[in-house]
């Protein structure tokens, strides 16, 4: 009886290896978790400063804002005939703090919106050239009523990179919280 005690007793050289790879394994991923915790930038300022960590940058890890506007129907400046266009129209923004104040002055973006498209013909509209010059507009115009001015130079010269540059320096252009407009629908009659 005693010879059969004895091998339950001692445990094998295979249950030791496997605990000495788990405790090892563990060990890996705490060390590999706590790093991620110290390293990743945190979502809140004030612990960001406390920690010492770096504050995020503008450009977020999370999806887009957009911000839909209501469909626009409107009669286009076309002197042949009578054309009209509906187009469906949704800002991507910098952030959700920029749709909430967009929210508040929309009546006046919605009117600056209409103002374009009803001096514009159906051959502007027409072609892509028209409709990203169409999107560039609206996306000035839209920010307009919160007292952001962008002026359509300096708005090209962004866009530009092989511009020449000028010697004079000039005052850099406001950042505008608009970066593309999309057409959800585009409808030329």
């Amino acid at each position: 009886m005693s010879a059969a005690a004895a091998p339950q007793a001692a445990p094998s050289k295979g249950s030791k290896k496997l605990i000495i790879i788990g405790a090892v394994v563990a060990l890996l991923v705490a060390i590999g978790v706590g790093a991620f915790m110290l390293l990743a930038p945190s979502a809140d300022p004030e612990e960001a400063e406390a920690t010492g960590a770096a504050a995020p940058r503008s450009s977020k890890s999370g999806p887009p804002v957009f911000l839909p506007l209501d469909s626009f129907t409107v009669n286009l400046a076309d002197r042949n005939a009578e054309r009209y266009a509906q187009v469906g129209i949704t800002l991507q923004l910098d952030d959700e703090k920029i749709a909430e104040q967009l929210k508040a002055y929309m009546p006046a973006i919605r009117n600056n919106v209409l103002m374009i498209l009803s001096h514009k013909t159906a051959e502007d509209l027409l072609s892509r050239e028209g409709k990203a010059k169409l999107a560039a507009e609206i996306a000035r115009e839209s920010v307009r009523p919160m007292g952001i001015e962008i002026d359509p130079e300096d708005e090209a010269e962004a866009a530009d990179d092989e511009a020449p540059r000028k010697k004079k320096r000039r005052r850099a252009a406001p950042h505008n919280p608009v970066q593309q407009v999309h057409f959800s629908n585009f409808i030329v009659q």
